[in-house]
């Protein structure tokens, strides 16, 4: 019995990413369909990183092409193509790093950094190559959080190689000074520090570099605003109002220098007893949802305030390493894999398409 190839069309064009709601093939995830004899091939490439599920979309793919009448077997290849995206206008892509997400708030203390350590490692845990940068020249906290000691190697006395942990990535101000030796800098000093560090890393083939910023919207943010290739920004807040009052400003500072954001991460939403499982929104509730409504921001998703997120991210060994499959490290690949769906929608950089033009008189 031959296998009408239109059924066999119709019949993948039906299945639906779940993490997207929208058909694989509406995205041009489906390549190379084949039909040989009774089996049926093709290729499934996701714009996002999300390895830990190629077992089960394989499964999905499978379970539709059995009901296509003459089909006894398919094979199906799954993986992922993370391409750079457009960032703002008239400024250049970094060499090696093909998108920059800034993780930021207006208020310091909401667990900004915690949750930009967790995300990059969720990032590389679904099998994308991250790297993270810490921008917060005046508190870095980078070297604690990933349980990196020593210094960065420089090969040639003007370039550093990246220091490594847990399969990330990572440079900050910390690396390069002594743990208790307060940084008492101007800000064009800390501007100039934060570009040395993200410019003269010498990052390696990064899908995703994620900028952990200090907080506030001072000169270190404007700094990257305006002279970083930024993909994305992400803006974490607690419920509280007075923290969504900072979040709000730093929304619209990223709003006014072009960059998209991508979403609201909402933190310590709802505080765990350690001893009776007892839960309270101790910050509030639903401050992250009427951020979302007000500017048309999705919310990625809440954390809860565990007394477990802080021992893992101050031990060196943050959540999502710590404890990979428990229900918080879930959380935080299922927000990493949202906001990394969000940049896979946004338009591609092109710029590296198109050959430089050089007019000369002859």
């Amino acid at each position: 019995m031959s296998i009408d190839r239109a059924l066999v069309d119709a019949a993948l064009a039906a299945v639906t990413d779940p993490n997207t709601g929208a058909p694989y093939a509406a995205a041009r995830n489906i390549r190379n369909v084949a039909v040989e004899g009774d089996t049926v091939s093709l290729q499934v490439v996701l714009g996002y990183p999300a390895m830990r599920q190629f077992a089960a979309i394989r499964t999905q793919f499978a379970d539709a092409l059995r009901a296509v009448p003459g089909v006894a077997n398919s094979r199906v290849e799954v993986s992922q193509q993370i391409a750079a995206h457009a960032v703002q206008r008239g400024v250049k892509l970094l060499p090696n790093v093909k998108n920059i997400v800034a993780v930021a708030s207006g208020k310091g203390g909401v667990g900004k950094s915690t949750t930009a350590v967790n995300l990059a490692l969720a990032l590389e845990s679904e099998g994308a190559s991250v790297g993270v940068l810490d921008a917060d020249i005046y508190g870095p906290s980078l070297p604690m959080m990933l349980g990196i000691v020593g210094r960065p190697e420089s090969p040639d006395d003007k370039s550093m190689n990246p220091m490594t942990g847990h399969g990330v990535q990572a440079n900050s101000i910390g690396f390069l000074i002594e743990q208790d030796n307060p940084m008492v800098w101007r800000g064009p000093m800390a501007t100039s520090a934060l570009e040395q560090l993200l410019r003269q890393t010498n990052w390696r083939d990064l899908d995703y570099l994620i900028v952990d910023m200090p907080p506030g919207t001072g000169d270190i943010q404007l700094t990257l605003s305006q002279r970083v290739p930024v993909t994305g920004a992400v803006i974490v807040t607690t419920p509280q109002d007075i923290a969504l009052l900072d979040a709000k400003k730093g929304l619209k500072m990223f709003e006014k220098v072009g960059i998209p954001i991508l979403g609201i991460v909402e933190n310590m939403g709802m505080h765990i007893c350690s001893n009776c499982g007892h839960e309270e929104p101790i910050f509030g509730a639903g401050g992250g949802e009427r951020m979302s409504k007000e500017y048309g921001v999705d919310v990625l998703g809440s954390l809860p305030l565990d007394i477990a997120i802080r021992e893992q991210a101050d031990s060196g060994n943050p959540t999502v390493v710590a404890d990979p499959n428990g229900r918080i490290a879930e959380i935080y690949r299922s927000i990493a894999r949202k906001m990394a769906i969000h940049i896979a929608e946004r338009a591609r950089d092109m710029t590296s398409k198109f050959p430089n033009i050089v007019v000369q008189n002859t």
